[in-house]
């Protein structure tokens, strides 16, 4: 699937984004959705790591390129710089075509996913491995499937599972991707900050 820079402009300028006030959350974090050229000719994909083992919390888990904002900066600054230091590539300010709903973890932070585009040069990672134990591109037609929901005990809202590399990617990071499917691919508006993460994940 080749997706087209002013189409997905487009999709994002016409979705109502929903934004969590600072007051209400324990910290504040960005990442990217960040399409770049698929494996194949004219295919688009977007880049997923694998966290290191040596960072402190959600130890070898998938994950979108991002991190904490630091003291004054936005989410569009943040998820540009964590671009760069995760991955090795610097994306300039226009590279962000739109933003995303925010979603907040069970750990209180708000995470505020950032669509950027870097489909129209050639991605050369150089991963810090301090962070990223490894970086993948996924063809943006592998997330175009329908997740699966299920019911824990633990809590009374659904846990969103999103097929993905022969298993199941969850929130956050799942249920941002399930976003990013419905607005840009459907241009469906449809929310994500009720869907649970798994129990493992709410530290």
């Amino acid at each position: 699937m080749k997706l087209d820079r002013d189409a997905v402009a487009e999709a994002l300028d016409g979705f109502e984004r929903r934004a969590v006030p600072a007051a209400e959350v324990r910290g504040h974090s960005a990442v990217a959705i960040a399409l770049v050229p698929g494996g194949s000719p004219g295919e688009t994909a977007f880049v997923l790591t694998r966290r290191s083992s040596r960072l402190r919390s959600h130890k070898g888990q998938w994950a979108l390129p991002g991190g904490r904002l630091d003291p004054g900066e936005t989410p569009r600054v943040a998820a540009l710089r964590e671009f760069h230091e995760e991955i090795g590539i610097l994306l300039e300010p226009d590279s962000i075509l739109g933003v995303l709903d925010d979603y907040v973890t069970r750990s209180g932070y708000c995470i505020t996913p950032l669509v950027v585009w870097a489909a129209d040069r050639p991605f050369r990672a150089v991963p810090n491995p301090d962070e990223v134990a490894s970086v993948h591109l996924i063809a943006v037609s592998e997330i175009d499937a329908e997740p699966r929901f299920i019911d824990i005990p633990e809590s009374d809202r659904p846990v969103i599972q999103v097929p993905l590399l022969g298993s199941f990617i969850h929130a956050p990071t799942g249920a941002l991707l399930y976003q990013f499917r419905e607005v840009v691919l459907h241009a469906r508006s449809t929310r994500v900050a009720h869907f649970e993460q798994p129990v493992f994940a709410w530290k």
